[in-house]
């Protein structure tokens, strides 16, 4: 990961996040790969359920949670764990909206779908963003292992997810996709 300050230079949380469709939801909402918190944050104040911030690396959770903490959201609950080995370890059917931003370039993007699919209800959704399969991009993965908008697409329909419209653009180095969990 960049320097946070750099890194909040690529976003524009509340414009992706209500390009996915994420606002004012009742239900729970998961962040796989929360990082520092740049979408949990604003997530936590478009539901009144839980945000899950799940990340591999303690330091990510630690300023998560503080962030959580200055805003006095009292519905982070920041979890260290290896999700794409482990699992999320939440239930089966209790997550309204899965958050997986800019991680699909990870070895098994179906193996973090397929998780995404498990704990969400049906009629919930899974948002994906990541960098434009764009070399001039200032951050993101190698171009090599970069997944093109339609490669995000087709995973998702091979984890068994319905496609919800079409590729969104997110400007100025970003897409997204989104599946619905409708079984």
């Amino acid at each position: 990961m960049p320097d946070e300050q750099m890194w909040q230079e690529f976003f524009d949380p509340d414009t992706i996040l209500d390009s996915l469709g994420i606002q004012n939801l009742a239900g729970n909402i998961v962040d796989f790969g929360c990082g520092y918190g740049t979408f949990t944050i604003p997530a936590a104040r478009r539901t009144i359920g839980i945000v899950y911030a799940i990340d591999i690396e303690a330091e990510m959770i630690h300023v998560t949670q503080e962030k959580a903490r200055q805003h006095g959201l009292r519905n982070v609950i920041a979890l260290q764990r290896d999700f794409s080995t482990e699992g999320t370890g939440l239930p089966e059917r209790s997550c309204a909206y899965v958050m997986v931003f800019n991680i699909l370039h990870a070895e098994n993007p179906l193996t973090i779908l397929t998780e995404a699919k498990r704990v969400l209800v049906v009629g919930g959704r899974v948002g994906i963003i990541h960098w434009n399969y764009d070399p001039t991009t200032p951050r993101g993965p190698s171009i090599h292992i970069r997944p093109r908008p339609e490669q995000c697409q087709s995973w998702l329909t091979e984890a068994g997810f319905t496609l919800d419209g079409t590729i969104i653009a997110l400007p100025p180095f970003h897409y997204g996709v989104i599946g619905i969990e409708s079984q």
